[in-house]
């Protein structure tokens, strides 16, 4: 849960106005941008990731980040994402944060898991997002489930194929349910729910009494602030996820055209911040 700060940052590189709300909601910060085809930008964004998370560490704000890995290079070489997560994962470590890793399209989720695995052996301050919808989560859970780090589930908002992922509503609610239990048996780093659906809350709140699993619930900023708050006040630690930057218009164009059921929260998203 967010504690008060001990005073003003010592560096004017963090976004001020969400910082300021961090003294309210603890917050993950997701700096915009994402599938870079050059180098220049993904290395910009590592950086300014870095300087955030020193910002962060010198105050008692609870907060941290999370990155994609198109936004670090992917796209343009995997060594080149690998690269600059170790830069950004390294700055966490010096500075004890903690580094969220999206997942995005299926096409990249086997380097995405790969380096998430090389990263949390050195630092366990890394967790991983992984996604109901594709039909290869329940393996992968499995394959991580002894490592240390934190797993994010979430039911997946990208577009793909019916051979890689569940296209039906309730069987990707089925999915999510089943890995929820799993991973609440298995996984001692913890885990966090990102989701707004009520069920799938209880269910954790449930889980959670049942396993005694750390847990966290994670909710888009500006979405439901009104049962984010109710959760919080319950001792349910909630965790706001706040993109920032200048760079709106691309990121609800994308999110419109991953899935058009992602208009609204991205529209959200965008007045929020």
């Amino acid at each position: 849960m967010a504690r008060p700060p001990r005073g003003p940052p010592k560096r004017a590189t963090a976004p001020g106005t969400l910082l300021g709300r961090a003294a309210v909601f603890a917050t993950i910060f997701n700096r915009l941008g994402e599938h870079y085809e050059a180098r220049e930008p993904a290395d910009a964004d590592a950086e300014a990731y870095c300087e955030l998370l020193s910002t962060i560490g010198d105050t008692d704000l609870d907060a941290c980040v999370s990155v994609k890995p198109s936004q670090l290079g992917f796209d343009v070489d995997p060594a080149v994402f690998r690269e600059n997560l170790t830069r950004v994962v390294g700055t966490a470590a010096e500075h004890g944060g903690f580094v969220w890793i999206d997942m995005e399209d299926h096409t990249t989720t086997d380097g995405t898991i790969d380096a998430f695995e090389s990263q949390v052996r050195r630092y366990p301050g890394v967790g991983l997002c992984l996604q109901a919808n594709l039909k290869r989560t329940p393996a992968d859970l499995a394959r991580l489930a002894d490592l240390p780090g934190k797993v994010r589930l979430v039911k997946g908002a990208y577009d793909e194929p019916p051979d890689a992922a569940y296209t039906d509503k309730a069987r990707i609610d089925e999915a999510f349910r089943d890995l929820l239990v799993g991973a609440f048996e298995r996984f001692d780093g913890g885990v966090a729910l990102g989701s707004h659906d009520p069920e799938m809350i209880e269910l954790a709140r449930t889980l959670h009494r049942e396993y005694g699993t750390d847990y966290e619930v994670q909710m888009l900023m500006g979405v439901r602030e009104d049962a984010q708050r109710a959760l919080a006040a319950d001792g349910v630690a909630v965790y706001q996820y706040a993109p920032y930057g200048t760079r709106w218009l691309s990121y609800f164009y994308r999110r419109v055209m991953e899935r058009k059921e992602n208009a609204l929260f991205a529209l959200r998203a965008v007045i929020s911040g």
